[in-house]
């Protein structure tokens, strides 16, 4: 088994972990992914206040990584979802519909939505984690 860490160039450089971990054993090839928010490439949140903007921007990170492990969204068995107000994913529902298809499709992995209090970043609304397997 082999382990290794995925960082793409084009994501903030992490500081106190790691963007992705891959997991290697034979052909079984399983990405676990940190989560993200709607950080551009300096690390900042793009879109204060905007929950799908910061969404769209959290799964093209994702998309990135899956890209440098050489994965697609359609490896993404489980993808946790961590916002700061339920309300306004309601809200907005049908314009993360919309985001969603744009980088996933059809392909809906198992998923799990949780309300929190606030993320590390206070500008953030939306945190995204995962694992995907190939």
């Amino acid at each position: 088994m082999t382990k290794r860490p995925i960082n793409p160039a084009d994501l903030a450089p992490p500081i106190g972990f790691q963007h992705g971990w891959l997991v290697e054993s034979g052909e079984q090839r399983t990405l676990y992914l940190a989560g993200q928010c709607g950080y551009d490439a300096a690390g900042k949140v793009e879109s204060p206040g905007d929950l799908v903007a910061q969404l769209d921007r959290a799964l093209g990170n994702i998309g990135s990584i899956l890209r440098e492990a050489e994965m697609t969204f359609e490896d993404v068995v489980q993808l946790n979802f961590y916002v700061t107000s339920r309300d306004d994913y309601a809200h907005a529902r049908k314009a993360i519909g919309k985001v969603w298809r744009q980088h996933c499709g059809k392909h809906f992995p198992g998923m799990a939505m949780f309300q929190i209090v606030s993320l590390l970043d206070p500008e953030a609304r939306v945190e995204v984690q995962g694992i995907a397997a190939r």
